[in-house]
């Protein structure tokens, strides 16, 4: 009898993990389609010969919605146990954005 109960045990994870894994598997294709969209789209943008001002805003938009999918479902940070990484990603991107910004405006001014 425990025996069976231990086999039903083992059958039950089996098949959760399996749905799991297949649910994951089809996010990551779900978002590789979409960044492939995302780098058509910049190189159409760049081939059309639009305005540099429209253009190179849109690329680095669209690079900053692709890294987000990289970091979330390439690299696993949507799971749980990554807050440390998070923060130092995020932190870091952080310091960046403003150390930018704060280039930028002393050259501007």
């Amino acid at each position: 009898m425990e025996h069976n109960a231990q086999m039903d045990r083992r059958h039950v994870e089996y098949e959760y993990r399996r749905r799991k894994s297949a649910e994951e598997m089809k996010y990551q294709v779900v978002s590789f389609i979409l960044m492939m969209f995302l780098t058509i789209v910049a190189f159409w943008a760049v081939h059309a010969h639009l305005s540099k001002w429209f253009t190179i805003p849109v690329i680095l938009l669209l690079a900053a919605i692709q890294v987000v999918f990289q970091l979330f479902y390439f690299m696993h940070m949507n799971h749980k146990h990554h807050e440390g990484p998070k923060l130092f990603i995020f932190g870091g991107a952080l310091v960046a954005f403003v150390t930018v910004l704060a280039f930028l405006t002393i050259i501007w001014w």
